[in-house]
């Protein structure tokens, strides 16, 4: 199977990951986890663990970004093994990014999200060549 698509499926968990590092944050900050409102628990965080939950949001769109390039590029019919590198270049990008991100490096941060889009837009138009 294409490295493409391993990458899709492991991008796939990042948001449900860094969900559970949120609740450690959640007890770091407010020493228990309100389950009967967590949205609200969430809005109030600051610092890291504001910046985990931004992360975990960013991490959903991203997704829904990726899947679309992903499903672009099976549905042109392109040999997706081509793409086995500029997929794992994703990955790491956007593990980069969840890291810069929650250490505050928001420089870092916005490299790597711009260097994320160059690669789905790489795999599109190589998709439609």
């Amino acid at each position: 199977m294409p490295i493409l698509l391993y990458t899709l499926f492991a991008m796939m968990f990042m948001p449900l990951i860094l969900t559970w590092v949120n609740v450690y944050f959640r007890y770091k900050d407010f020493g228990a986890v309100d389950n009967n409102n967590p949205r609200h628990q969430v809005s109030q965080q600051t610092g890291t663990g504001a910046r985990v939950q931004a992360a975990q949001a960013n991490t959903w769109e991203a997704l829904i970004i990726y899947s679309i390039t992903c499903f672009l590029a099976f549905a042109s019919g392109a040999d997706l093994h081509q793409f086995d590198d500029v997929a794992l270049v994703y990955l790491g990008l956007r593990i980069a990014y969840v890291g810069f991100y929650i250490i505050n490096k928001a420089t870092l941060r916005s490299l790597t999200f711009v260097a994320n889009m160059a690669c789905c837009i790489y795999i599109v138009v190589q998709s439609i060549n």
